[in-house]
């Protein structure tokens, strides 16, 4: 079993920054892979970032390249989602994941967390 937590979220103005944290709990938290997904109000769980578990490895969808990054820390067992130059477009609950396969939490990560609200106004 793998626990996640997420931590960071709350209200920003437009061009404003926030980074998110996931703390994660587990036997093999550096075996996992690692990513973000959201959900903003009247739309679906859409991914947002991806990392390996070596940190090697980034993917993002398209909409937040240049903006976002995602890290991690595995000492720490935590990933964390630093979001820059933030508009109102991503207003929404944002969810840590974790998945065995890089390539299947893309898709549909086995662990989720319980989501944090991110707030943009204009």
């Amino acid at each position: 079993q793998v626990q996640l937590v997420e931590s960071g979220g709350g209200l920003v103005q437009a061009g404003g920054s926030l980074r998110l944290s996931c703390a994660a709990s587990g036997r093999s938290f550096r075996n996992y892979a690692m990513g973000w997904f959201r959900q903003a109000p009247g739309k679906e769980r859409e991914f947002v970032a991806a990392i390996h578990w070596s940190g090697g490895s980034t993917y993002y969808v398209d909409s937040v390249k240049g903006r976002f990054t995602i890290s991690r820390d595995n000492a720490k067992n935590t990933v964390y989602l630093q979001m820059n130059s933030l508009t109102p477009e991503n207003t929404a609950v944002y969810y840590c994941a974790a998945d065995g396969s890089y390539n299947t939490l893309v898709r549909a990560p086995v662990y989720w967390g319980q989501g944090t609200q991110i707030t943009v106004s204009s």
